[in-house]
Parts: C-alpha cells; sequence; structure tokens
C-alpha cells in the first residue's frame, strides 16, 4: 500500500433547499391562504477519525467531497427534506488546515473524534412564512442558501510514543523488527526506508506501546538533501526519541551531531523531546573500540550540557540482541517519568472546532 501523508481537498456543504409558492384549495376550504412550505437545509460536511486506516492515499483519486443538498419545499407547509451529511474518514492523527491562511482547523488524535469542515446552506422559507394582515396572499418565497465551500490541506502525523531516528543505516529498521512484529525492508545500503514504519512494543506490564522508525536523515537534510525533513512531522507527537549511532561509522561524535543539527532546523521542540543516545552494531567492534565510542559520546553530551540520565549512552545490538533489555526498560523507565517527558503544547491539546468557533 502506498504511503500518502498529505493531501489537498475541497469540501463543499449541501445548498439549502428553495421555499414555494403554493395555496390551499379544498372543497369545503373557502380561504385556504399560503400554504407553501420551507426548503430542507443542506447537509454538513465532517470528517471521522479511523482507527483502521493508515494512510491518506484515497485523497489521491478523490479531491472533491460534497454534501447532499435539500430537498424544496411542499404544499400544505410541507418542509423539504435535508441533505445527508456527508463523513469523511482520515487516519488518525490527521490535521486539517486551511489551505489559504494556514490555520489549524482541527487535530483528529482520536477513534471517532469528528470535524465539521463545512456546513449545510440553509433552506429557503415558503410563502407561509410571509402571511401577515396586510397581505392575506403572500407570493413572495425565498431560495435556499449555498453551503460552506473551503480548501484543506490534510497533513497525517502518526501517532507513536517513541521515535527511532538516526542516520541512514544506522539500524532503526532492524531494531523495530527485533522488538515488534513490523517487517519493514532492510537492506545494506542506505536509504531503504523510504516512509515511517509503526511497530507495536508489548510493555512488562502487556500494553503496547507504539514505536515508529523514520527514514535517515543526513547532513543537508534542512535544505532538502536526501529525503529532507519530509517525515519528521510523523515524530512531533512523540514522547520520546531513540537516536540510533552506527558503531561502524567513521567518527559517531560527527554522525551524532548531523542529526541533532538537523532536529535544530526542523524545530518544533524536537531538539529539546527527551532523547536516549544509542550505539548500534556494536558486534562489529571489539570491547576496547566500543568503550572508546561511548566515551567519546559521553564527552560530547557533556560539553553539550544534557542532563543525567540523557548524557550516558547505551550501546546494543539488534541482530545479535545485546543490550536490547538494558535499551527497554530504560525506554519504560523514561516513558513513566511523566515529569520529564511532558508532552509539547500542540500534541497535548487536539483543536477541535469550526471556522466560526461553533
Amino acid at each position: 500500500m502506498q504511503f500518502i501523508d498529505q493531501a489537498r481537498i475541497a469540501v463543499r456543504g449541501g445548498r439549502g433547499g428553495d421555499g414555494i409558492v403554493a395555496f390551499r384549495r379544498e372543497k369545503y376550504v373557502p380561504a385556504g391562504g399560503p400554504s407553501g412550505g420551507d426548503g430542507g437545509r443542506g447537509g454538513d460536511v465532517l470528517l471521522q477519525a479511523d482507527a483502521n486506516l493508515q494512510t491518506l492515499l484515497d485523497f489521491k483519486y478523490r479531491r472533491l467531497f460534497a454534501a447532499d443538498d435539500g430537498v424544496r419545499g411542499g404544499p400544505n407547509r410541507s418542509s423539504g427534506a435535508s441533505g445527508k451529511p456527508l463523513l469523511i474518514k482520515v487516519p488518525c492523527g490527521t490535521e486539517v488546515r486551511d489551505c489559504r491562511t494556514g490555520i489549524l482547523l482541527g487535530d483528529l488524535t482520536e477513534v471517532g473524534q469528528e470535524l465539521l469542515v463545512a456546513r449545510g446552506g440553509r433552506g429557503g422559507l415558503g410563502n407561509a412564512h410571509y402571511l401577515s394582515n396586510r397581505n392575506r396572499a403572500p407570493e413572495k418565497c425565498t431560495e435556499g442558501r449555498d453551503g460552506e465551500s473551503w480548501n484543506l490541506q490534510l497533513e497525517l502525523k502518526l501517532l507513536a510514543e517513541v521515535g527511532i531516528i538516526g542516520q541512514p543505516n544506522a539500524g532503526k529498521s532492524t531494531l523495530i523488527a527485533v522488538l515488534s512484529a513490523a517487517r519493514p525492508r532492510i537492506a545494506d545500503y542506505p536509504f531503504t526506508t523510504l516512509v515511517p514504519n509503526l511497530g507495536v512494543v508489548r510493555r512488562p506490564s502487556g500494553d503496547g506501546t507504539v514505536f515508529a522508525d523514520i527514514p535517515g536523515l543526513i547532513a543537508g537534510a534542512a535544505r532538502g538533501a536526501g529525503l529532507g525533513h519530509e517525515f519528521l512531522r510523523h515524530i512531533e507527537r512523540t514522547r520520546l526519541l531513540l537516536h540510533l549511532v552506527d558503531a561502524g561509522g567513521e567518527d559517531v561524535v560527527a554522525d551524532l551531531k548531523v542529526v541533532e543539527e538537523e532536529l535544530r532546523a526542523y524545530g518544533h521542540g524536537l531538539e529539546r523531546r527527551p532523547r536516549l543516545r544509542v550505539l548500534s552494531k556494536v558486534e562489529l567492534l571489539d570491547p576496547a573500540a566500543r568503550e572508546a565510542c561511548l566515551q567519546a559520546m559521553r564527552d560530547h553530551l557533556t560539553r553539550e550540557g544534557v542532563a543525567a540520565p540523557w548524557c550516558e549512552p547505551l550501546a546494543i545490538s539488534a541482530v545479535s540482541r545485546q543490550g536490547l533489555d538494558t535499551l527497554m526498560a530504560a525506554v519504560w523507565s523514561a516513558l513513566e517519568a511523566e515529569n520529564a517527558l511532558a508532552p509539547t503544547a500542540e500534541a497535548a491539546v487536539p483543536i477541535i472546532g469550526t471556522r466560526d468557533g461553533r
């Protein structure tokens, strides 16, 4: 299945039905009077978060979504039927923005959560509404109003508690494959991960925690090099980052700095997000070389002013499963430290409403 995490759509509420001019003419009713009914209201357009969807692929082939129009009124003061609302299902974690202004209209993070994005038009009034002492036979009615019409930008940000980041070939996909049932593409060349991968890792308590494997970052990603920052939006909601550094690289500190620089360039508070630094692929090193790499990382983090316990790097090998128990113990401990891992305001407070606040 193709992974699409951005889409633009147009939504339009249904048009209200027209009111009509009609008069009651029945036997034995000499003064029936006006009886034109009102038109029905146009249907609304709503977005709903659905746990069964993982991508915005559906919106690649269909861009316009319009709700049903209301039905015109009938005689004998019969009101027309209202148009059926249109419910559009989107993946959980979808942000909705106005294309013209970029204003965030809503953030659908919970299953079943709904967002009204276009109201249907009001139905017109029949001539029965214009009956008065001065006008006993009004021949006036009004047309239904058009529904709201908007162009929307949909952006999917995956819902995961732990994000795995690092340079290409740092072992991110191998790690998530070992820890969970996810089966990402793994090969011995860079950029084998082209889209984010999600995996559910079982906690000791039995609950599941979602991990996200993000495509690798290289120097200059902020300027579009490699895959750029295209997928960093998917770790904006994470509470903890696992920063993997390849033990087989030429300079582990230089590799560490590259990703740190790209997180700073991207912004959104990612550089301040709690982060465990992990030296991966340690099976490639002898014990002395491994300790030298870990000490170099410690010295760098100390110079950067990183506070404990985040300044202590961990060493793992996903292939031989070395150090995974220690890593997972650190992850569970970090996730339980709520004071240190308070989510950002944008991630914590979903904005649900419409443009006019209704």
